[in-house]
C-alpha cells in the first residue's frame, strides 16, 4: 500500500515540484483536486477537475492526481453527504445506501439519476457548503509542506549548470 501511495501520488507531485511548479500553486491544485475528487456525484469528478483546471489555469496533472486519489473516499462519503444535505434542507431521510445505488446503476445511469435525484441534490448541497472550507484548510496545511519539500529537493541539473 505504501509503495502504491508513493508511486501514484507522492512521486508525481514531487516530479511537478522538480519541474518548477511552485509550492503555492501545487498546494492550491491539490486542495481543489481533493475537493473535486470528493464530489458526491459519481462520474463527474474527472471532467469537473479538467474544466476547473483549464478555466482557472491550474496545473491539470496535479489536480487529476489529487482527484483520482480520492475515489475510495468519494464512495465512502456519499451517504454522509446525503444525510448532511437532508439535515441542511430539513428534508426527511431517504433510504439510501451505496450497495442500493450501485444496484440501481445496473438498470442504467439515467434511471439511477431519476430515482436518486433528491439524494443527489442533498449530497451536492452539502458538498457545496463544505468544499470551499475544505479547500482553504487543506491549502493552508499543504502550502508549508510543499515549501519545505521544494527546499529539500536536490537542485535540477539545469539550475546547477547555469551561470550565476
Amino acid at each position: 500500500m505504501k509503495e502504491l501511495l508513493k508511486r501514484k501520488i507522492i512521486d508525481p507531485l514531487l516530479a511537478l515540484l522538480r519541474q518548477g511548479v511552485s509550492p503555492d500553486s501545487l498546494a492550491l491544485c491539490v486542495a481543489v483536486g481533493v475537493a473535486i475528487g470528493l464530489i458526491p456525484v459519481l462520474g463527474v469528478s474527472t471532467l469537473l477537475a479538467a474544466a476547473v483546471a483549464l478555466l482557472f489555469k491550474l496545473n491539470l496533472p496535479a489536480m487529476q492526481v489529487a482527484q483520482m486519489s480520492m475515489s475510495a473516499f468519494q464512495l465512502l462519503l456519499i451517504v454522509p453527504f446525503v444525510r448532511l444535505g437532508e439535515w441542511m434542507t430539513r428534508a426527511p431521510a431517504q433510504p439510501v445506501s451505496i450497495s442500493a445505488g450501485l444496484a440501481l446503476m445496473k438498470q442504467g445511469v439515467w434511471h439511477t439519476v431519476v430515482v436518486l435525484k433528491d439524494a443527489i441534490i442533498h449530497a451536492s448541497i452539502a458538498w457545496l457548503a463544505l468544499a470551499p472550507v475544505g479547500i482553504l484548510v487543506l491549502y493552508r496545511i499543504l502550502k508549508p509542506v510543499f515549501e519545505r519539500t521544494a527546499k529539500a529537493l536536490p537542485a535540477s541539473k539545469s539550475a546547477a549548470t547555469s551561470p550565476t
